[in-house]
């Protein structure tokens, strides 16, 4: 009889290549663990590079929990182009020459765009309006708005300027920012909105992504190199990693598993999701506190 293949519960931090969906790094991470429960956390665009995170088997319950986290970004915004997308991705709608705008403007119509702001997401995203998603919609050329949304942008700043010059000649400036924002921010929509405060349009042209939540590039394969070498993230570990941990003896760790609510001490109240381990390490659970008691958001013990 040949042996089954077990693919172990835990996250896998990818570094996505550019031109890949999100999902196509699910389908290649599909093939490469040998299972069909893969998820991720926090979508990227195609045209954007770095932090990926996947679940893998158990760890897809994780995910939900994990894509609220706060995020980081190294990006390139051109000054003096907008495009249909916000983006390099789409066709440029305006070209004008942003060789005038001083560091000056620039800081201060960064300094509009920090702190907790109203923001449009771009037309061409995977946002739903009346059940149709707003890129589907963009591309029939339907006049349509989407509300604008909540995000926290908790810091923006500018690393470089750089005096460029667009494929029709028009004078650009590309600036190198870095962004570490709230779930659900688009970059590309700060860049559309920068560009036009700054009175020349703006889209971006290159975006990485660093961070999501404890979840750094640094800790982040590439899918070649997880091909050769899957390195899983245990659900243990990945916990830790993300939520407070919450350590139960061996009588409340079996009452939680057989469903009971227990007592949450008060340094959890409010607190979010909180990992529960028993004494020997294990991770039993993600729990919320409601009204004094941990309600099970998803139970791994």
């Amino acid at each position: 009889m040949t042996q089954k293949h077990t693919t172990p519960d835990g996250l896998v931090i990818v570094d996505k290549p550019s031109g890949f969906t999100s999902h196509d790094v699910v389908a290649k991470m599909r093939g490469i663990a040998k299972t069909r429960r893969v998820g991720h956390a926090g979508t990227l665009d195609p045209m954007a590079t770095g932090v990926l995170v996947l679940g893998v088997e158990r760890a897809t319950k994780l995910l939900g929990h994990l894509a609220l986290t706060e995020k980081e970004y190294l990006g390139t915004v051109r000054l003096g182009q907008t495009t249909l997308t916000d983006d390099a991705e789409g066709e440029i709608t305006s070209s004008t020459d942003a060789s005038k705008v001083t560091r000056d403007a620039i800081d201060a119509g960064i300094a509009k765009l920090t702190g907790d702001i109203m923001q449009v997401p771009s037309k061409v995203s995977a946002i739903k309006i009346n059940g149709v998603r707003s890129y589907k919609r963009a591309r029939e050329g339907e006049e349509f708005e989407i509300p604008a949304r909540p995000v926290t942008i908790s810091s923006f700043a500018v690393y470089d300027v750089r005096d460029a010059v667009a494929e029709d000649g028009t004078p650009v400036l590309d600036l190198v920012v870095s962004v570490v924002c709230s779930s659900g921010t688009y970059i590309r929509a700060l860049a559309r909105d920068l560009g036009a405060g700054l009175g020349v349009g703006g889209h971006l042209t290159a975006l990485r992504r660093t961070r999501v939540g404890p979840y750094k590039l640094d800790a982040a394969k590439t899918l070649d190199q997880l091909q050769q070498d899957l390195t899983v993230m245990p659900i243990a570990e990945a916990a830790t990693a993300a939520f407070p941990r919450w350590q139960v003896d061996a009588k409340r760790a079996r009452l939680l598993l057989n469903g009971v609510r227990l007592e949450i001490p008060d340094e959890y109240a409010g607190a979010g999701p909180v990992g529960v381990f028993d004494h020997e390490g294990r991770f039993l659970a993600l729990v919320e506190e409601h009204r004094g008691k941990a309600k099970s958001l998803a139970v791994f013990g």
